[in-house]
């Protein structure tokens, strides 16, 4: 299903770019990294976040931390990890899957400027084995996306 989501968001929006399937889990950074052949900042990890009611995503570079006091100032207050039983209702992707593509429900997408230092960065697809190839410019593109530099 969500894998799905994901081909009809990039249908839609992005038909140029394709869906990779791994072999093996691309649930965390290390294993993506590994998965689809790039260093582990090229993966651009997908965070479900929330400050107050407000929940958005934030993508980041796979190296990224986040930098509180930076976050506190571009989301308004304090952003806080959404509990692992609330990501798959709230994105429609599993945890490892995660994506600003294709998602359940319209939600805000920040990109980290982090990601601008690849040409190519490499996020989920909606599941724990997928992933696309795509410029960071291209990634906020599609999404919506605004930039923010929130990494430490």
């Amino acid at each position: 299903m969500s894998l799905e989501s994901v081909r009809a968001f990039l249908a839609q929006h992005a038909p140029e770019i394709e869906i990779e399937e791994a072999q093996t889990s691309s649930a965390t950074v290390a294993l993506a990294a590994e998965a689809f052949g790039v260093a582990p900042g090229q993966i651009a990890k997908t965070l479900s976040l929330r400050v107050g009611e407000r929940v958005f995503l934030l993508v980041t570079k796979g190296t990224a931390r986040l930098d509180n006091k930076k976050a506190r100032t571009a989301f308004g207050g304090k952003a806080k990890m959404l509990g692992l039983d609330e990501v798959e209702a709230i994105t429609g992707h599993p945890v490892g899957g995660v994506c600003p593509f294709g998602l359940v429900q319209p939600l805000p997408v920040y990109c980290d400027v982090s990601l601008k230092e690849f040409d190519i960065v490499v996020p989920a697809a909606g599941s724990t084995n997928s992933s696309v190839r795509i410029s960071p410019d291209r990634l906020a593109e599609i999404t919506g996306a605004e930039w923010v530099d929130v990494g430490a």
